[in-house]
Parts: C-alpha cells; sequence; structure tokens
C-alpha cells in the first residue's frame, strides 16, 4: 500500500516537472519571437536556373606523321600526307582559312645496340604534323571527328582527337542566368514566407554560387564548378544564394 502511494506522489511530481517546463518553453520562444521580429527577420534561400544550348564553335586536331632513313625522304612524305589531309578537309566542305598546320616535329631514332645502348647512329627520322580546325560548322566538326581516320585509306599516318566544343556567348548568358537564378530564388521566399503568414521584404545580399556547364542530362556536380568542352548539346546551371527580409 505504501509503494503504491510512493508510486503516486512520482508521477505527481513528474507531471508536475514537465508542465513547469511547458510554461519555460512558451516564455523562451515568446521572447525569442519578440527578439527576432524587433531585430528584423529575414530569409536565406538559394536560386537556381537552367538552360540548354548547343555549342556555336568546334576545335578538333588531327596528327600525321611519316618516317624514313633519309631527313630528306622523310620531309617529302609528310609534305605528300598534307597535301592529302588539306584535300580531305577541303572536300568536307571546310575553307583554306579554316585548316591551320603547325610547326614540323622531329624526331631522330637511333640504332640499337645489342647490348641495349643506343648508338650514335641514325636508323630513321620520324616527323609528325599538326592539323586544326575552328569552325562554327559544328556538326561538321563532329562528323570529321569521326571519319578522318579514312586518310589512312590514302596511305596517311593520321590520328583524330576527340573535339572541343565552346560556346561564345557565355558572358552575355551568365548575366541573364544569374537575373534568372534571383528570380527563382524570391519565388522560393515568397512560398516558404506564405507558409508562415509573412511577407517577403527587400533584398538584403546576394553571393553568386556555383556557375557551370555540363553535357546534356549529366548529373556532374563540382564546388568549383564545371565547364565541359565534350559535348555538342550541353546545359547551363547558375546558383544565386540570396538573403531577403521578412515582415509579418
Amino acid at each position: 500500500m505504501q509503494e503504491k502511494a510512493n508510486l503516486q506522489w512520482t508521477w505527481i511530481a513528474v507531471a508536475a516537472v514537465l508542465a513547469v517546463g511547458l510554461m519555460l518553453s512558451s516564455w523562451i520562444v515568446s521572447n525569442g519571437m519578440l527578439k527576432l521580429k524587433a531585430s528584423g527577420n529575414s530569409i536565406t534561400v538559394t536560386g537556381s536556373a537552367k538552360q540548354q544550348l548547343k555549342s556555336d564553335l568546334a576545335v578538333w586536331t588531327g596528327m600525321f606523321t611519316a618516317q624514313s632513313p633519309e631527313l630528306t625522304g622523310a620531309y617529302a612524305k609528310l609534305k605528300n600526307s598534307q597535301d592529302k589531309v588539306k584535300n580531305y578537309l577541303v572536300e568536307k566542305g571546310f575553307t583554306e582559312k579554316d585548316i591551320i598546320f603547325s610547326s614540323i616535329n622531329t624526331d631522330i631514332r637511333y640504332v640499337l645496340l645489342a647490348n641495349g645502348q643506343y648508338s650514335n647512329q641514325v636508323e630513321s627520322y620520324r616527323l609528325s604534323q599538326n592539323v586544326e580546325i575552328r569552325s562554327d560548322q559544328v556538326d561538321q566538326v563532329a562528323a570529321l571527328s569521326r571519319e578522318a581516320t579514312d586518310l589512312i585509306n590514302q596511305e596517311v599516318e593520321f590520328y583524330s582527337n576527340p573535339p572541343q566544343f565552346f560556346y561564345t556567348k557565355i558572358a552575355d548568358l551568365k548575366v541573364e542566368m544569374l537575373s534568372l537564378a534571383t528570380q527563382d530564388a524570391l519565388k522560393r521566399a515568397e512560398q516558404i514566407a506564405s507558409n508562415s503568414n509573412s511577407k517577403v521584404g527587400a533584398l538584403r545580399g546576394a553571393k553568386m554560387g556555383v556557375f557551370q556547364i555540363t553535357p546534356l542530362y549529366s548529373n556532374e556536380i563540382s564546388d568549383y564548378g564545371i565547364n565541359d568542352t565534350s559535348s555538342l548539346d550541353k546545359e547551363i546551371t547558375a546558383v544565386m544564394n540570396c538573403e531577403f527580409e521578412v515582415n509579418k
């Protein structure tokens, strides 16, 4: 009987403590709300904007080589290959002003002795030269990068590199995208504020977040931003972190 009475008193004490705690919490919250209201509430939100676009400039490079025991013979072979490469590119629809040939690189191959050491005797000369195309005909360049090794059928030792694709009006687009991201941040802030019967006021501050260019439908994200040059079709994402006043 005594144990039952002690248990009842224990439950009464717990209930009393909880009641005091709830009243104290309400008082703290109420005073906290008053403090925030007096100092001016604000809300910080992140807005973003996305836009799909197609590259307007393509850069492609290839390399061809020639080898011969004599330097003059190697040069003659390389010159013959250069003419074939040039004619091939013109046939593909590119103008001569689009075609840029680099200077010639020379690699001297020496005779390897039986002991594994190289002698001073020249075995052959290997010459190489790069060719570059810069054009706004981006689809044409994309196709060229896949087909250029057809030059091998013309007895040209040819290597084709993956093209790079750029969007040249990115500076103007960046301003527009950041504006759209800020508008998105405002809409988000208004939605959040409406849930608490508040209104969004003036913009207190804004900070640009990540600005990145990724392949279409890519999930790549980087804190430092991404500037993709591998894809013809791209997606641009701009992020803005904005702080707005919130008024009751």
